[in-house]
């Protein structure tokens, strides 16, 4: 809120100090809650849902208590935008807790929490407008490693607001709407040459949202990020040219618009998205240079209609969770040995506590292993 720091006409030091408690009364409990949302969809495994949810009960009362103080405040006119993010992002953390809760309550409490982690991340999102008024929300949204980099925080504050082209974008892609698209280019971007990510969502999922498991990983290690929505309820997988196009001129797009680096264009996706990610990314006129499935499906009839000059040392990195209940993990174990001896290059990664939700955590080796 840097207009306080030139001094308020009207505003007494009273009431300065009154918004700078409320405003931290509110804003650290809340970023608690987002981290302990964000870290209970990760670990969102149908078994041990009950101890989720009763790990990140804790986070709630202190949140619902800064709401109470922050809402108790008389407000002025031009922090409107700052308290209208604030309390949207609040309302939709605390119905996140309430849908996490509830969810044991439901006859299938594992699809009821994975509403609640859709509420969780429409609470990251509202928040995310907050980095360019707070430097601790700014260094909530980068990677741990970096939050202490005062140089790229000081990049980050002086960005113009104005600046087109940049931040958090969408065409055609409300929550309600299919075929779109959302965006990502870091806001300090100023024309460098950078890698193109392309991050596909789960069936049933949507571009808007997924956009957001990303956004850390690519403020921190700048790249620009495509997240398109499918034009259906999943990608198009028994017709694979109906999205495949979308993603070529999607490709096409960024390139028009902002220097990409042509050696450097993922294509990776989460369970139906991974899955089209082999099935789209594999194809001879595939403008991807690497692929990064996860979670995904995976059928080794497949290879046997891909042009195997496409397969020759083909970067993929392959993820998935040992404790996957949709796919099990030998389906990973089996792409990983036939992608491997068909001649890819392939970084396997199995990872022992990941169910069927997206590892964050894994992005920052996903882009060390792009830009290497």
């Amino acid at each position: 809120m840097a207009d306080q720091e030139n001094g308020d006409v009207g505003n007494t030091q009273d009431e300065t100090d009154e918004l700078l408690d409320a405003t931290t009364g509110l804003v650290l409990p809340l970023l608690h809650a987002l981290d302990a949302l964000q870290q209970a969809g990760r670990l969102m495994h149908p078994p041990t849902l009950a101890e989720v949810v009763e790990a990140i009960a804790q986070y709630q009362a202190p949140l619902e208590a800064g709401r109470q103080a922050f809402t108790a405040v008389q407000w002025p006119e031009h922090l409107e935008t700052f308290t209208l993010h604030a309390n949207m992002a609040t309302t939709l953390a605390l119905r996140a807790f309430d849908g996490f809760a509830q969810a044991m309550e439901k006859p299938e409490p594992a699809m009821a929490a994975y509403k609640a982690m859709g509420l969780a991340t429409q609470a990251y999102a509202a928040a995310y407008p907050l980095a360019t008024m707070l430097p601790p929300v700014s260094r909530f949204y980068l990677e741990p490693d970096v939050r202490d980099d005062a140089a790229l925080q000081q990049k980050l504050m002086d960005v113009d607001p104005l600046t087109p082209n940049v931040g958090v974008m969408h065409a055609e892609n409300a929550s309600e709407q299919r075929g779109g698209f959302s965006m990502y280019v870091p806001e300090y971007y100023q024309g460098e040459t950078l890698p193109l990510v392309v991050a596909l969502h789960g069936g049933s999922g949507h571009g808007r949202q997924f956009l957001w498991s990303w956004l850390r990983a690519l403020r921190s290690n700048p790249c620009i990020l495509i997240a398109p929505t499918s034009s259906e309820r999943t990608w198009s997988l028994m017709n694979p040219a109906t999205d495949s196009q979308r993603l070529h001129d999607l490709v096409a797009y960024a390139g028009e618009h902002w220097s990409i680096d042509p050696q450097r264009i993922l294509l990776t996706g989460m369970s139906d998205g991974g899955t089209f990610s082999y099935v789209s990314g594999l194809q001879s006129d595939s403008p991807f240079t690497h692929l990064a499935p996860c979670s995904a499906s995976f059928h080794p009839m497949l290879l046997e209609v891909v042009d195997s000059t496409r397969l020759q040392d083909l970067p993929i990195y392959l993820m998935h969770g040992a404790l996957d209940w949709m796919f099990p993990v030998s389906v990973a174990q089996e792409a990983n040995v036939a992608l491997s001896s068909a001649g890819a290059k392939v970084e396997y990664r199995e990872i022992a506590n990941l169910s069927h939700t997206y590892p964050q955590e894994e992005n920052p080796r996903i882009l060390n292993w792009l830009l290497n």
